[in-house]
């Protein structure tokens, strides 16, 4: 058939988006024995492409996200499990190290704030160690002089995310799903229900079920009721890569993080010598254009941390759009629009949460209710009548 020509073919589930969340969600999915298809023209692609990977649970809490941390840790306690399952299934590795990580402390201010960070850690049950400048530098030596102290947290991972999508597409692959290259430009609704989409090209797939999963974009689909589109908006995040030379490795053992003049820094070290620098936060709309400013930035606030980082190559500089919520936490399960589910609004979460909002999806996607960790995710906390009843 032409691809201009439209063409009707179905299946249980339509996922809209193959970045790593709907990856893993059409992975968990056909695994329940569902017939899925994938909407995207470049799977494997999106903020994962970005993003550095640190599956860090206790260093990424925040006051105010307590709520949050229970489903982030729930996740990171599946993550080796996850990793071990998919690296079976698809022959890939997805680069999963459990390597731990380093918050530092470079002045009094950012020292007191690590401070407040860690009892509140405790509060939680978490585990973290406090550590002084001088022990910091004993367990990463390139470290700056200056640096005032630190919490160590062992319990916080990484993954490379883009080994994790390309083992994600083989293992969707081997599992059966059917991958559409084609955006999906309008959400099909059928008697008030979510039936598939229409494709650019003007082909269409039916679905029984379908499953926005497009990340920053997922509150543009065209064809979605208002009340069911997700309140999502892209979050710029600049990030670089630079690369070790073998004879400055071992260049740092873990994941090296701080705030630096108000800002978010992380020093993210690969095993295959790559070392991810990141990275912005930046509200500017659909922008992802790679600034001289940002890059300055990371730079040098990098170089505050560890001195010895301008050595080192610079390999490449990128930008994509975490998607972020009203609450900055996910959108998981049915929407207002019968047959519609969302999986977005993962904002800077969106790999460590993969292993629970795929076997969120698939449980809601089966059964038509999420599991316990996930009701509080659910999107209907944003309808008009429920912030009533909250209110």
């Amino acid at each position: 058939m032409h691809p201009g020509h439209s063409s009707a073919r179905s299946a249980d589930v339509l996922v809209i988006g193959g970045g790593v969340i709907g990856l893993v969600t059409a992975w968990r999915a056909a695994q329940r024995g569902l017939r899925t298809a994938l909407a995207d023209p470049e799977p494997g692609g999106g903020a994962a492409q970005v993003a550095a990977g640190m599956l860090a649970a206790v260093t990424e809490l925040h006051y105010g996200e307590e709520t949050l941390l229970g489903l982030n840790l729930a996740s990171a306690g599946r993550y080796p499990g996850f990793a071990a399952e998919l690296g079976e299934a698809s022959g890939q590795d997805t680069g999963y190290r459990s390597c731990g990580t380093l918050a530092v402390a470079l002045d009094a201010d950012d020292r007191a704030h690590l401070r407040e960070l860690h009892a509140l850690q405790r509060r939680f049950g978490l585990q973290s160690e406090w550590l002084t400048g001088r022990e910091c530098r004993r367990l990463e030596p390139l470290l700056a002089p200056g640096v005032r102290g630190g919490l160590r947290v062992d319990g916080d991972h990484q993954v490379d995310p883009r080994r994790l999508t390309r083992a994600l597409v083989v293992a969707c692959e081997r599992a059966g799903v059917v991958f559409h290259r084609r955006w999906a430009e309008r959400l099909s609704v059928v008697r008030d229900r979510a039936a598939g989409a229409v494709l650019t090209g003007g082909a269409t797939v039916a679905a029984d079920q379908v499953v926005l999963a497009a990340g920053s974009l997922s509150g543009r689909l065209a064809g979605v009721p208002a009340q069911a589109l997700p309140p999502v908006r892209p979050v710029k995040g600049q990030v670089l890569r630079l690369r070790v030379p073998s004879e400055y490795a071992p260049f740092l053992s873990r994941t090296v993080r701080a705030v630096v003049r108000g800002s978010h820094v992380y020093l993210v070290p690969r095993e295959n010598g790559e070392l991810v620098v990141g990275a912005t936060s930046e509200e500017l709309g659909w922008d992802t254009a790679v600034t001289a400013g940002g890059v300055y930035r990371l730079l040098r606030d990098a170089h505050e941390l560890v001195p010895g980082i301008t050595e080192l190559p610079l390999t490449e500089t990128r930008a994509g759009l975490r998607p972020g919520s009203p609450d900055n936490a996910p959108l998981l399960g049915p929407s207002e629009l019968p047959g519609l589910l969302l999986a977005t609004g993962h904002y800077r979460n969106g790999v460590l949460l993969a292993p629970v909002t795929g076997d969120a999806l698939a449980h809601a996607l089966v059964t038509g209710e999420l599991p316990d960790e996930a009701r509080p995710f659910t999107p209907r906390r944003f309808s008009p009548a429920q912030q009533k009843v909250s209110a």
